[in-house]
């Protein structure tokens, strides 16, 4: 093996956990408000997959992307295909982005007409 090889190893795999802890901070909560705040609207657009399942929620100051949890965690708190649709009214509850400018939110519950979907349950703040 020559000198270069494991000069070349260590630097793919720095660039390898670079790029994983680039994708776990863009998936945790670091860039969310600690408040939380409840957004209703219609459903504009909604996808259920990898890697957040995601609603655009159209609400009297505009769109916003509501980010649920990991497809798992989604399905597991009942949130699957055909619990929601466009044109749908949903109220979400969750923390915000810490920037103003940017209507993103990270949702803990769902509510679509009398069902309540608990995404992560124990991130619900009591009131």
């Amino acid at each position: 093996m020559s000198r270069a090889a494991p000069a070349a190893f260590g630097a793919a795999l720095l660039g390898v956990t670079g790029l994983a802890g680039g994708a776990a901070a863009h998936h945790g909560w670091s860039w969310a408000a600690a408040d939380q705040i409840e957004l209703t609207g219609r459903i504009a657009d909604l996808y259920i997959g990898p890697p957040h399942p995601t609603l655009k929620l159209e609400t009297a100051d505009g769109v916003w992307t509501v980010e649920l949890g990991n497809p798992s965690q989604t399905r597991r708190a009942g949130f699957v295909e055909g619990s929601a649709k466009v044109g749908d009214t949903v109220t979400a509850l969750g923390n915000r982005s810490q920037d103003a400018a940017e209507k993103r939110l990270k949702a803990v519950r769902l509510t679509v007409g009398a069902k309540v979907y608990d995404i992560y349950p124990e991130r619900i703040q009591k009131k």
